[in-house]
Protein backbone atom coordinates (compact mmCIF):
# COMPACT_ATOMS: atom_id res chain seq x y z
CA UNK A 1 0.00 0.00 0.00
CA UNK A 2 1.57 3.22 -0.84
CA UNK A 3 2.38 6.30 1.74
CA UNK A 4 -0.53 8.70 2.00
CA UNK A 5 0.43 11.92 0.25
CA UNK A 6 1.23 14.72 1.95
CA UNK A 7 1.36 18.50 -0.09
CA UNK A 8 2.85 21.53 1.74
CA UNK A 9 2.31 25.06 0.65
CA UNK A 10 4.70 27.77 1.06
CA UNK A 11 4.27 30.26 3.26
CA UNK A 12 3.46 34.04 1.74
CA UNK A 13 6.52 36.31 1.06
CA UNK A 14 7.06 38.86 3.51
CA UNK A 15 5.75 42.20 2.51
CA UNK A 16 8.70 43.91 0.92
CA UNK A 17 10.47 46.86 2.41
CA UNK A 18 10.94 50.15 0.73
CA UNK A 19 14.68 51.44 1.07
CA UNK A 20 13.26 55.21 1.72
CA UNK A 21 11.48 53.28 5.00
CA UNK A 22 14.98 52.12 6.62
CA UNK A 23 17.36 53.90 8.41
CA UNK A 24 21.01 54.37 7.29
CA UNK A 25 22.74 51.73 8.28
CA UNK A 26 19.56 49.32 7.88
CA UNK A 27 19.34 50.89 3.43
CA UNK A 28 23.02 50.03 3.04
CA UNK A 29 22.12 45.96 4.58
CA UNK A 30 19.03 46.07 2.22
CA UNK A 31 20.86 46.62 -1.06
CA UNK A 32 22.84 43.67 -0.56
CA UNK A 33 20.20 41.25 0.37
CA UNK A 34 18.70 39.22 -2.49
CA UNK A 35 16.00 37.08 -2.24
CA UNK A 36 15.22 33.46 -3.72
CA UNK A 37 12.61 32.43 -5.21
CA UNK A 38 10.33 30.52 -3.23
CA UNK A 39 10.10 26.41 -4.11
CA UNK A 40 7.38 24.15 -4.29
CA UNK A 41 7.61 21.04 -2.51
CA UNK A 42 8.50 18.05 -5.36
CA UNK A 43 5.95 14.99 -5.49
CA UNK A 44 6.96 11.86 -7.13
CA UNK A 45 5.53 10.57 -10.54
CA UNK A 46 4.73 7.63 -9.09
CA UNK A 47 2.31 9.31 -6.36
CA UNK A 48 0.27 11.50 -9.19
CA UNK A 49 -3.06 11.44 -8.82
CA UNK A 50 -5.27 10.97 -12.18
CA UNK A 51 -9.22 11.77 -12.16
CA UNK A 52 -10.66 8.83 -13.20
CA UNK A 53 -14.50 9.34 -14.45
CA UNK A 54 -17.66 7.80 -13.17
CA UNK A 55 -18.53 4.57 -14.48
CA UNK A 56 -22.15 2.54 -14.16
CA UNK A 57 -22.24 -0.51 -13.16
CA UNK A 58 -21.69 -3.34 -15.49
CA UNK A 59 -24.92 -4.74 -14.02
CA UNK A 60 -27.17 -1.80 -14.56
CA UNK A 61 -27.76 0.51 -17.34
CA UNK A 62 -30.23 3.54 -15.79
CA UNK A 63 -30.97 4.24 -19.31
CA UNK A 64 -32.51 0.40 -19.72
CA UNK A 65 -35.95 0.40 -20.10
CA UNK A 66 -37.79 -2.18 -17.51
CA UNK A 67 -38.35 -5.89 -18.81
CA UNK A 68 -41.87 -6.46 -19.74
CA UNK A 69 -44.04 -7.97 -17.28
CA UNK A 70 -44.81 -11.70 -17.96
CA UNK A 71 -47.41 -13.31 -20.06
CA UNK A 72 -50.84 -13.92 -18.54
CA UNK A 73 -54.09 -15.68 -19.41
CA UNK A 74 -57.37 -14.25 -20.08
CA UNK A 75 -58.06 -15.03 -16.06
CA UNK A 76 -55.05 -13.35 -14.95
CA UNK A 77 -53.16 -16.43 -14.72
CA UNK A 78 -49.10 -17.57 -15.90
CA UNK A 79 -49.38 -19.89 -18.74
CA UNK A 80 -48.46 -23.40 -17.55
CA UNK A 81 -44.67 -24.62 -18.26
CA UNK A 82 -44.52 -26.68 -21.01
CA UNK A 83 -43.99 -30.51 -20.85
CA UNK A 84 -40.43 -31.90 -21.67
CA UNK A 85 -40.48 -35.10 -23.69
CA UNK A 86 -40.34 -37.25 -20.36
CA UNK A 87 -43.27 -35.82 -18.61
CA UNK A 88 -45.63 -36.69 -21.29
CA UNK A 89 -44.66 -33.87 -23.64
CA UNK A 90 -43.77 -34.17 -27.64
CA UNK A 91 -40.88 -32.06 -29.38
CA UNK A 92 -42.09 -30.42 -31.93
CA UNK A 93 -45.84 -31.56 -31.41
CA UNK A 94 -48.42 -28.59 -31.19
CA UNK A 95 -51.84 -28.79 -30.72
CA UNK A 96 -54.35 -25.54 -31.54
CA UNK A 97 -58.31 -25.11 -31.04
CA UNK A 98 -60.95 -23.14 -31.59
CA UNK A 99 -63.91 -22.63 -28.36
CA UNK A 100 -66.83 -20.99 -28.20
CA UNK A 101 -68.21 -20.46 -24.47
CA UNK A 102 -71.93 -19.82 -24.17
CA UNK A 103 -74.58 -19.88 -21.08
CA UNK A 104 -75.51 -23.61 -20.93
CA UNK A 105 -72.64 -25.12 -22.82
CA UNK A 106 -69.07 -25.03 -24.26
CA UNK A 107 -67.70 -26.24 -27.92
CA UNK A 108 -64.37 -26.55 -29.24
CA UNK A 109 -62.81 -27.46 -32.78
CA UNK A 110 -59.61 -29.51 -32.61
CA UNK A 111 -57.98 -30.63 -35.81
CA UNK A 112 -56.78 -33.79 -36.39
CA UNK A 113 -53.96 -34.78 -38.81
CA UNK A 114 -54.03 -37.65 -41.59
CA UNK A 115 -52.49 -41.01 -41.26
CA UNK A 116 -49.74 -41.54 -43.48
CA UNK A 117 -48.07 -45.23 -44.34
CA UNK A 118 -45.05 -45.77 -45.97
CA UNK A 119 -44.53 -48.14 -48.91
CA UNK A 120 -41.38 -50.09 -50.59
CA UNK A 121 -40.09 -46.89 -52.10
CA UNK A 122 -39.44 -45.21 -49.30
CA UNK A 123 -42.16 -42.34 -50.54
CA UNK A 124 -45.58 -42.05 -48.14
CA UNK A 125 -49.51 -42.33 -48.35
CA UNK A 126 -52.07 -41.03 -46.72
CA UNK A 127 -54.22 -44.12 -45.06
CA UNK A 128 -56.48 -42.43 -43.50
CA UNK A 129 -58.38 -38.51 -43.97
CA UNK A 130 -57.52 -36.52 -40.83
CA UNK A 131 -61.24 -34.69 -39.30
CA UNK A 132 -61.99 -32.05 -36.70
CA UNK A 133 -63.39 -33.22 -33.68
CA UNK A 134 -66.48 -31.40 -32.07
CA UNK A 135 -66.47 -31.61 -28.36
CA UNK A 136 -69.25 -30.29 -26.59
CA UNK A 137 -69.07 -29.72 -22.41
CA UNK A 138 -72.03 -29.18 -20.71
CA UNK A 139 -72.02 -25.59 -17.92
CA UNK A 140 -72.44 -26.64 -14.19
CA UNK A 141 -72.07 -22.84 -13.31
CA UNK A 142 -70.94 -19.19 -14.36
CA UNK A 143 -67.74 -20.00 -16.69
CA UNK A 144 -67.30 -23.60 -15.66
CA UNK A 145 -67.33 -26.47 -17.73
CA UNK A 146 -67.52 -30.01 -16.73
CA UNK A 147 -65.42 -31.51 -19.47
CA UNK A 148 -65.32 -34.79 -18.03
CA UNK A 149 -69.05 -35.12 -18.97
CA UNK A 150 -68.16 -33.94 -23.01
CA UNK A 151 -69.87 -35.73 -26.05
CA UNK A 152 -68.15 -35.89 -29.17
CA UNK A 153 -68.52 -35.71 -32.69
CA UNK A 154 -65.62 -36.07 -35.59
CA UNK A 155 -66.42 -33.75 -38.76
CA UNK A 156 -65.02 -35.35 -41.87
CA UNK A 157 -64.15 -33.36 -44.75
CA UNK A 158 -67.39 -33.61 -46.76
CA UNK A 159 -69.25 -32.64 -43.97
CA UNK A 160 -67.14 -29.46 -43.31
CA UNK A 161 -67.57 -29.08 -46.98
CA UNK A 162 -71.57 -29.75 -46.27
CA UNK A 163 -71.51 -26.79 -43.21
CA UNK A 164 -69.46 -23.98 -46.08
CA UNK A 165 -71.70 -24.33 -48.62
CA UNK A 166 -74.62 -23.50 -46.24
CA UNK A 167 -77.16 -20.60 -47.16
CA UNK A 168 -78.80 -18.12 -44.48
CA UNK A 169 -81.60 -20.15 -43.61
CA UNK A 170 -80.15 -23.31 -44.87
CA UNK A 171 -79.91 -26.54 -42.45
CA UNK A 172 -78.32 -29.62 -42.05
CA UNK A 173 -78.21 -33.27 -40.13
CA UNK A 174 -75.40 -35.61 -39.87
CA UNK A 175 -75.75 -39.18 -38.38
CA UNK A 176 -73.24 -41.58 -36.82
CA UNK A 177 -72.97 -44.75 -35.73
CA UNK A 178 -69.38 -45.40 -33.93
CA UNK A 179 -69.67 -49.22 -34.08
CA UNK A 180 -71.72 -49.40 -37.67
CA UNK A 181 -69.94 -53.05 -39.26
CA UNK A 182 -69.71 -54.41 -36.01
CA UNK A 183 -71.51 -56.22 -33.26
CA UNK A 184 -72.59 -53.53 -31.48
CA UNK A 185 -73.98 -51.48 -34.20
CA UNK A 186 -77.37 -49.72 -33.19
CA UNK A 187 -76.21 -49.26 -29.75
CA UNK A 188 -74.75 -45.49 -30.54
CA UNK A 189 -76.26 -43.04 -32.38
CA UNK A 190 -75.05 -39.67 -32.48
CA UNK A 191 -76.78 -37.14 -34.50
CA UNK A 192 -75.26 -33.43 -35.27
CA UNK A 193 -77.80 -30.60 -36.15
CA UNK A 194 -76.83 -27.07 -37.74
CA UNK A 195 -79.82 -24.86 -38.69
CA UNK A 196 -79.93 -20.91 -38.51
CA UNK A 197 -81.29 -19.19 -35.20
CA UNK A 198 -85.28 -17.65 -35.31
CA UNK A 199 -83.42 -13.96 -35.66
CA UNK A 200 -81.77 -15.26 -38.75
CA UNK A 201 -78.45 -14.02 -36.80
CA UNK A 202 -76.75 -16.83 -36.23
CA UNK A 203 -76.54 -20.77 -36.04
CA UNK A 204 -77.85 -23.42 -33.66
CA UNK A 205 -75.50 -26.57 -33.23
CA UNK A 206 -77.09 -29.63 -31.48
CA UNK A 207 -75.57 -32.41 -30.99
CA UNK A 208 -78.05 -35.53 -29.28
CA UNK A 209 -76.07 -38.74 -27.82
CA UNK A 210 -78.12 -41.85 -27.51
CA UNK A 211 -75.73 -44.88 -26.32
CA UNK A 212 -77.78 -47.77 -25.00
CA UNK A 213 -74.10 -49.37 -23.98
CA UNK A 214 -73.94 -46.82 -20.64
CA UNK A 215 -77.60 -45.78 -20.91
CA UNK A 216 -77.10 -42.40 -22.15
CA UNK A 217 -79.56 -40.42 -24.02
CA UNK A 218 -78.48 -36.55 -24.17
CA UNK A 219 -78.64 -33.29 -26.26
CA UNK A 220 -76.60 -30.23 -25.78
CA UNK A 221 -76.81 -27.07 -27.77
CA UNK A 222 -75.18 -23.96 -28.52
CA UNK A 223 -76.05 -20.80 -30.26
CA UNK A 224 -73.21 -19.61 -32.76
CA UNK A 225 -72.97 -15.81 -33.78
CA UNK A 226 -72.48 -14.98 -37.58
CA UNK A 227 -68.48 -14.17 -36.18
CA UNK A 228 -68.32 -16.92 -34.81
CA UNK A 229 -69.74 -18.94 -37.84
CA UNK A 230 -67.32 -17.07 -39.78
CA UNK A 231 -64.17 -17.77 -37.95
CA UNK A 232 -65.19 -21.96 -38.11
CA UNK A 233 -66.08 -20.95 -42.09
CA UNK A 234 -62.24 -19.56 -42.76
CA UNK A 235 -60.63 -22.24 -40.37
CA UNK A 236 -62.19 -24.90 -42.18
CA UNK A 237 -61.35 -23.71 -45.57
CA UNK A 238 -57.72 -23.71 -44.55
CA UNK A 239 -57.54 -27.01 -42.83
CA UNK A 240 -59.07 -29.17 -45.57
CA UNK A 241 -55.93 -29.28 -47.45
CA UNK A 242 -54.03 -30.28 -44.59
CA UNK A 243 -55.85 -32.87 -42.89
CA UNK A 244 -56.46 -34.25 -46.42
CA UNK A 245 -52.56 -34.36 -47.28
CA UNK A 246 -52.42 -32.38 -50.01
CA UNK A 247 -50.12 -29.40 -48.19
CA UNK A 248 -47.67 -32.64 -47.41
CA UNK A 249 -47.61 -34.06 -50.40
CA UNK A 250 -46.94 -30.39 -52.19
CA UNK A 251 -44.29 -29.22 -49.71
CA UNK A 252 -42.54 -32.61 -50.71
CA UNK A 253 -42.27 -31.53 -54.15
CA UNK A 254 -38.82 -30.55 -54.93
CA UNK A 255 -37.24 -28.73 -58.28
CA UNK A 256 -34.70 -31.68 -58.56
CA UNK A 257 -37.06 -34.49 -58.33
CA UNK A 258 -38.72 -33.83 -61.59
CA UNK A 259 -38.45 -35.50 -64.59
CA UNK A 260 -39.29 -34.18 -68.31
CA UNK A 261 -42.75 -36.06 -69.47
CA UNK A 262 -42.34 -38.64 -72.46
CA UNK A 263 -44.75 -38.00 -75.28
CA UNK A 264 -47.18 -40.85 -74.57
CA UNK A 265 -49.23 -42.62 -77.40
CA UNK A 266 -52.89 -40.46 -77.06
CA UNK A 267 -55.24 -42.16 -74.43
CA UNK A 268 -58.44 -40.50 -72.69
CA UNK A 269 -56.58 -39.78 -69.45
CA UNK A 270 -53.57 -38.42 -70.71
CA UNK A 271 -55.41 -35.80 -73.15
CA UNK A 272 -54.40 -32.72 -70.23
CA UNK A 273 -50.94 -33.05 -70.51
CA UNK A 274 -51.03 -32.24 -74.49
Amino acid sequence: MPPPLSLSLPSPPPPLLQPHSLLPHQAKAFHSLTLAPARMPSVPASFACSVVPARHSDYFDPRARAPPPPPRDEYGEPPPPPLAPGQGGQSGRVYASYSIYKGKAALSFDPRPPQFVPLDSGAYKVAKEGFVLLQFAPAVAARQYDWTRKQVFSLSVWEMGTLLTLGPTDSCEFFHDPFKGRSDEGKVRKVLKVEPTPDGNGRFFNLSVQNRLLNIDESVYIPITKGEYAVIVSTFNYIIPHIMGWSTFTNSIKLEDSQPYSRPQSSPELEWRR
